[in-house]
């Protein structure tokens, strides 16, 4: 009897796996250049969503009779290379310029100049 229900249950498992639906899974390397593509449009996405976000450019749309959450939505149907193209004229206008570069190691010399007077005054 055992073996009976042990028969019964091992031909229900068969064709319960033969019905259920097999997928291929295909894994395949990411290259770098395609991580930092997807890493440098986010960024050049937020790059341009923080400008307009700013009080001074939402007015200035507002002026030109564009609402900001039109812009923002207009930003977002944007390609990459699209929103690339302006925070690279983002970036080389003198007030929206990145502050990377020389203004940090100035900074940052005045601030170790500034530690060794007053570590020698101690």
């Amino acid at each position: 009897m055992t073996q009976g229900i042990l028969k019964m249950v091992s031909r229900l498992l068969v064709v319960s796996l033969l019905l259920l639906p097999f997928q291929a899974i295909h894994a395949g390397m990411v290259g770098t250049d395609q991580v930092s593509a997807a890493t440098t449009a986010q960024a050049n996405r937020a790059l341009v969503l923080g400008t307009m976000s700013r009080a001074d450019v939402a007015s200035q749309l507002q002026s030109m009779g564009l609402d900001s959450k039109t812009a923002q939505d207009r930003v977002a149907a944007m390609t990459d290379s699209e929103v690339q193209s302006l925070a690279n004229q983002i970036n080389s206008l003198p007030a929206g310029a990145s502050s990377s570069g020389k203004g940090w190691a100035i900074a940052a010399a005045v601030i170790i100049i500034a530690i060794i007077i007053w570590y020698n005054w101690k």
